[in-house]
């Protein structure tokens, strides 16, 4: 078995055994976090929904992300990603949701925002968190990455701990390196 699809089941077991269900909000990884997730049988139980918002129309389309946010930071960002997990809490009634929004290259970047630059977010209920990522590699490569942090994230956003591996780091707009 892969580490995503592992990953994916420990992220089923935990969610079964507290009775929730969770969604995604995509955007570099074009529906990889949902794919993984689904892999798993029986994952029909506590997935909810998975939103592809690859362009900013449909960011704000589908998980209502704020056209004045996308405008004013971008699509690649804290208050997007963090927009974009909301979204699809609201949106699909589910408690957890994660939210990905980066450049996964080979071209895309910037000297603020080089390819390999990912937002996280993770939706909790009320609490919110995001984390800002750099992953080395190739396309392929980043986006693995970003599906990998993103059920780690929700692995240890259901056991109780801060998903962007921040040690007792609770609340909003966390940024970690």
């Amino acid at each position: 078995m892969d580490e995503i699809t592992r990953l994916a089941s420990e992220l089923g077991a935990g969610l079964r055994t507290l009775g929730e269900q969770a969604s995604t909000a995509e955007s570099c990884t074009g529906g990889g976090i949902a794919e993984a997730i689904t892999r798993i049988p029986g994952s029909s139980a506590w997935f909810e929904a998975g939103y592809v918002t690859y362009s900013n129309r449909q960011k704000s389309a589908q998980v209502g992300v704020p056209a004045e946010l996308l405008e004013c930071f971008g699509a690649v960002s804290r208050e997007v990603v963090e927009a974009m997990a909301r979204g699809a809490q609201v949106r699909s009634s589910a408690r957890y949701a994660v939210a990905v929004s980066g450049v996964a290259g080979p071209d895309g970047g910037s000297p603020e925002t080089p390819v390999g630059t990912v937002w996280l977010a993770w939706a909790d209920g009320e609490r919110l968190f995001a984390a800002r990522r750099q992953f080395p590699g190739d396309r392929g490569e980043v986006r693995r990455q970003t599906v990998q942090e993103a059920l780690a994230g929700l692995i240890r956003l259901i056991a109780g701990e801060a998903p962007e591996g921040g040690a007792g780091h609770h609340g909003n707009g966390l940024e970690q390196g």
